[in-house]
C-alpha cells in the first residue's frame, strides 16, 4: 500500500509512506541494485548498518543462475539471501531487451507480441520470455513490489518502432495484470499481495508517453515507472518527458524512475514528482575508485549541512524544471574524487569526517588510495559504502526538505 503524506508548496516534490510485509517504507527513496541476488562488495550487516530499507533484484539473471528452483527450495529470494528486509524485482525486460537491441543484425533473437526470444548470455542457448513467465518467477522470488515485463527500445528508435513498443508494452501490461491476478489466487496472497508496477514507454516521444500513460492507468496498477533512459544518446537530461509521464500517472500511486542515477537528476526527478529511484551507480563508481561526498561549501555560504547546500541550489533547480534547455547548469551540491589520483597518496584525512559510519571516519584516503593500487577488495567495499551511505543521505535530506517545503 501506498499513500501520499505531504505535497511541497514550492514544487511537484511529495512524501509518501509504502507499507509492505516487511515494513514501512518512506519515500522518495533510493535502491542500489542486487542485480545477481547481491549488492557487490556489501554484506547485509552492512546495508542493515546502513539503515537500507529496499534493493532492486534482477529477474533475469536470478532465472539463469542460480535458477528459480534453488531459489524457492531456499524459501524464496529473501531466505536464500537472508535478507529482512523488501526488495523489487524488475522485470528482466530491459535487460532482454538491451541483448536484442544492441546486437541487431547478429541473429540474437526477436520479440514478438508473444514473447521475447533471446540468447543466454551464459552458454548460447536459446531462451524465450513471456509476461507470464516474468511475473511467474517474480512471485517465486517472494518479493514486495514487481515489475510487468514491457518491451524497452532505445530512445533512439524512430517513431514507428517507438509506437510498436508502446502498443506492445500495453499489451503485455495487460497479461502481467491477468497473470498477477490468478497467482495472487493460486498462492493465497490477497491479504498480503506484492505491489504491481507497470512501465511507460515512449522514448522522448511525448505523445507515445502520454498514450501509453493513459492506457496502462486504465488497466489498473500499485505505480508506474519511466521506461527506457532518462537522457538521450548525448546525455543530455530528458526533463520534457520526465515531467509529463509523472504528470500522468495519479497523485495516489507511486512513481518510479528506473535507473535515474546522478545526485543531481534525482533531484531534479524529485521536483517533479518522482517517488523512488535505482541505479548501479554507487557500487559501480565505488569498485572503480570514484567517492561521492556532499560540497557543503556550496555557492557562496560555507559550513552548510548536506540538506542546506541542496536547499540553496532551489532557485537553480527550479528554473531548470521551467525551462528545460536549461539543464546544462551545474548543481555543486557534491563532489567525486577518484581516490586512485595520486594526490591522495599523502592525504591522512579521513575517507569521510561526516559519516555515521565509524569505519570510513577511521581510514584515511591515503590508506584507500593504497588499497585500490593493491587490489585489495576492502578499497572496493569502502568506497561502496561511502557512495550508498552518500545516496541514501541525499534522498533523507530530500525528505526533509520537502516536509519544510524547501525543495
Amino acid at each position: 500500500m501506498f499513500k501520499v503524506i505531504k505535497k511541497s508548496k514550492i514544487s511537484k516534490a511529495r512524501l509518501g509512506v509504502i507499507e509492505t510485509k516487511k515494513g514501512r517504507i518512506e519515500t522518495p527513496f533510493f535502491m542500489p541494485d542486487a542485480t545477481r541476488g547481491v549488492v557487490k562488495n556489501l554484506s547485509n550487516r552492512d546495508l542493515s548498518d546502513l539503515g537500507l530499507k529496499c534493493f532492486v533484484a534482477n529477474t533475469l539473471h536470478l532465472f539463469l543462475r542460480p535458477g528459480i528452483k534453488l531459489i524457492k527450495s531456499a524459501g524464496g529470494l529473501h531466505s536464500f539471501m537472508d535478507w529482512q528486509g523488501s526488495i523489487l524485482s524488475d522485470s528482466g525486460g530491459y535487460q532482454v531487451f538491451s541483448l536484442i537491441h544492441k546486437n541487431k543484425g547478429e541473429n540474437s533473437g526477436e520479440i514478438t507480441d508473444k514473447c521475447a526470444i533471446f540468447k543466454s548470455p551464459l552458454d548460447g542457448s536459446i531462451l524465450k520470455l513471456t509476461p507470464e513467465q516474468s511475473i511467474k518467477i517474480q512471485f517465486d522470488l517472494g518479493v514486495e513490489m514487481m515489475v510487468c515485463f514491457d518491451d524497452c527500445p532505445p530512445n533512439s528508435y524512430n517513431d514507428a518502432d517507438l509506437e510498436i513498443a508502446v502498443a506492445r508494452t500495453i499489451k503485455w501490461a495487460k497479461r502481467c495484470s491477468v497473470e498477477y491476478n490468478k497467482q495472487i489466487k493460486l498462492r493465497g496472497l490477497l491479504k498480503n499481495s506484492p505491489l504491481l508496477m507497470a512501465v511507460i514507454q515512449g522514448g522522448n516521444n511525448l505523445p507515445l508517453r502520454k498514450r501509453c500513460a493513459e492506457s496502462l492507468v486504465k488497466i489498473g496498477f500499485d505505480g508506474f515507472g519511466f521506461g527506457a533512459r532518462h537522457v538521450d544518446e548525448t546525455g543530455k537530461f530528458l526533463a520534457e518527458a520526465l515531467t509529463l509521464t509523472a504528470d500522468e500517472i495519479p497523485e495516489n500511486k507511486l512513481r518510479f524512475g528506473l535507473g535515474i542515477g546522478r545526485p543531481e537528476d534525482i533531484v531534479r526527478s524529485i521536483k517533479m514528482g518522482w517517488d523512488m529511484f535505482d541505479c548501479v551507480i554507487p557500487t559501480r563508481e565505488g569498485r572503480h575508485g570514484r567517492l561521492f561526498l556532499f560540497n557543503c561549501h556550496a555557492g557562496a555560504n560555507p559550513g552548510l549541512e548536506p540538506g542546506e547546500a541542496i536547499a540553496s541550489q532551489d532557485s537553480i533547480g527550479l528554473r531548470q524544471l521551467a525551462d528545460p534547455s536549461r539543464m546544462t547548469e551545474k548543481f555543486n551540491f557534491y563532489e567525486t574524487i577518484n581516490i586512485t589520483n595520486a594526490k591522495f597518496i599523502k592525504d591522512f584525512s579521513p575517507i569521510n569526517a561526516q559519516s555515521n559510519l565509524p569505519e570510513l571516519r577511521s581510514y584515511s584516503k591515503a590508506y584507500l588510495h593504497y588499497l585500490f593500487k593493491i587490489n585489495e577488495s576492502l578499497g572496493s567495499r569502502l568506497a561502496s559504502l561511502n557512495n550508498l551511505e552518500f545516496y541514501l543521505k541525499l534522498l533523507s535530506e530530500a525528505r526533509g526538505l520537502i516536509r519544510r517545503n524547501k525543495l
